[in-house]
């Protein structure tokens, strides 16, 4: 009887394993994209993940795909290039926002060059596209030990993320180091994304973190909701991506999951309280409210004129 409700893909270690950890990556990943969003610092995520690809190329060709290698070659590329753009951003006229866009397109075509000149000898579609389903113990270990340090972080720097994402001039004011909770939070984002490498791939990494946090954005006006909704998405869309690569195993798995994400996107833009609907009746109750107030500046002038 136990085995007539137990469902087929439930008989695969491969897809236990899956589950298991996209469950641990959803956990971490759901609020560093959630923060990432609204702190309108989503193409930054974008930046780094391409920003870490030189350190996972150069990993690799020297010590091969190792869990440990990758880690640290990722977090010296990652973290280097948000060091190099936050003093550029000190010391030169150039904005962040440029600095980071410049310095990671160096570091993509040096990734990429790296690559080609590897040749056959780097798995090109696990790399762009990661391998959830074929993922090995030590990057189990990698993804649980991700998740426990970025849920552990966000217990000490929830509070001045909420705070220096809805005031950030008053948290400079009050903070003698503000700086230091954007460097720790782009160390979790560096973190998270080497997590979801190994699983997504460079390539598909970003779209986990940003596409359930975009949605969720369209469901709730607060940051709890938008914590929780985000995470049940990002559940979500790898669970039911899993799914449909088991039963079209033609189909990637990780291009599969962050395609379910961004339908759970356009059904939220379409459907969600916050979403298409509210935007468009914002934009007629202003024009009404501009043509009134046009109106009425137009009888106070004609009221003027003797």
């Amino acid at each position: 009887m136990a085995e007539f409700w137990t469902p087929e893909w439930m008989e695969f270690a491969f897809m236990r394993r899956a589950l298991v950890a996209t469950t641990a990556l959803s956990a971490s990943i759901a609020p560093v994209g959630a923060f990432l969003v609204l702190r309108r610092l989503s193409l930054a995520g974008e930046a780094m993940a391409h920003a870490i690809t030189p350190g996972i190329v150069i990993a690799f060709v020297v010590a091969g795909l190792s869990v440990g290698s990758l880690l640290i070659g990722g977090l010296i590329a990652g973290i280097g290039v948000a060091a190099l753009t936050s003093l550029l951003a000190r010391v030169t006229i150039l904005r962040s926002d440029a600095s980071l866009a410049s310095l990671y397109l160096i570091a993509l075509a040096v990734g990429i060059t790296i690559l080609s000149a590897a040749g056959s000898a780097v798995p090109l579609k696990s790399f762009l596209f990661g391998s959830i389903l074929g993922i090995d113990n030590d990057s189990m270990i990698l993804i649980g030990a991700v998740a426990t340090i970025t849920l552990c972080a966000f217990v000490v720097l929830l509070r001045p993320l909420i705070v220096s994402t809805l005031d950030p001039t008053f948290f400079e004011s009050q903070s003698k180091n503000p700086q230091l909770i954007e460097q720790m939070f782009m160390l979790l984002v560096v973190l998270n994304l080497l997590a979801a490498f190994k699983t997504l791939g460079t390539l598909m990494a970003v779209g986990l973190m940003i596409l359930p946090a975009t949605s969720a954005r369209y469901w709730s006006a607060t940051i709890t909701g938008q914590l929780l909704i985000g995470f049940a998405f990002c559940l979500g869309s790898c669970w039911a991506g899993l799914l449909i690569s088991f039963y079209a195993p033609e189909t990637p798995s990780g291009p599969c999951i962050v395609l379910v994400a961004g339908v759970i996107f356009v059904i939220s833009l379409l459907f969600a309280p916050l979403g298409l609907r509210a935007g468009l009746k914002s934009v007629a109750a202003k024009t009404r409210a501009r043509s009134s107030e046009n109106v009425q500046q137009s009888k106070e002038i004609q009221h003027e004129i003797p």
